[in-house]
């Protein structure tokens, strides 16, 4: 059994390992019902539909942009047509630096980059100086959700709930909050990669999913819906 993971920008308590898996369960199988009625008819009737993004946002196709920013739009919701165009510009204009970043990393993902990476020490030229204009985006939510769903194991994704779950938590020499995501997932190695082994999905991403949880009050309802600590 992995060691609990002790994630500060998710709660001041450590999160057991049991409960963790059930709450990533929970966000790939959970369903809600929906009362659903066809236009122009006037019977409805109950449908099943995911709880939360795994079918919509980790499972969608990539490969291009328009696919990246489709699978963003699972997690963040519609785009209107101008907010598409200024996306899809923040993509490219930000394509040199991402590919600068690959680059660097090397074939390593996030978890296993040195700390400097994420450090202003190691400046100019790191993966964390590349992240940091990704912030800088109006539309980051979307931007950082396409850019994660095109990199899964290597560039994290920040929205407006896990921004402000990390934000407290930088600490001087940071480039980016991002550093926090590479210091909790270090510190937590073994139990990361035990959950990954069991999911399917990237350290990098399950971080995301449990600090999200935990930041949108939704962790509990994720770990009912993946039938609680004590199921396998």
């Amino acid at each position: 059994m992995a060691a609990d993971l002790v994630l500060p920008s998710a709660g001041p308590d450590p999160l057991p390992a049991a409960v963790a898996r059930a709450a990533v369960r929970g966000y790939q199988q959970g369903r809600r019902p929906l009362w659903f009625r066809p236009p122009g008819t006037r019977e409805g009737r109950w449908v099943q539909l995911p709880a939360f993004g795994w079918a919509r946002f980790d499972q969608a196709p990539t490969g291009t942009d328009d696919a990246d920013l489709l699978a963003a739009e699972g997690l963040h919701g519609r785009l209107d047509p101008a907010g598409w165009a200024a996306a899809t510009d923040a993509l490219t204009g930000l394509r040199p630096r991402v590919d600068a970043a690959v680059d660097r990393a090397a074939g390593r993902s996030f978890e296993q980059l040195p700390p400097d990476e994420l450090s202003v020490l190691g400046e100019p030229g790191t993966v964390g100086a590349a992240l940091r204009g990704v912030q800088r985006e109006p539309l980051y939510p979307h931007v950082s959700a396409a850019l994660h769903h095109r990199h899964p194991g290597l560039l994290p994704h920040v929205d407006r709930v896990t921004r402000l779950q990390l934000l407290p938590h930088v600490e001087e020499g940071d480039s980016d909050l991002h550093a926090v995501v590479h210091r909790e997932l270090q510190a937590n190695a073994a139990a990361f990669a035990e959950l990954s082994g069991d999911t399917g999905l990237t350290p990098l991403r399950l971080h995301d999913v449990l600090v999200w949880l935990a930041g949108s009050l939704r962790l509990t309802h994720a770990v009912a819906l993946g039938g609680g600590p004590g199921d396998s």
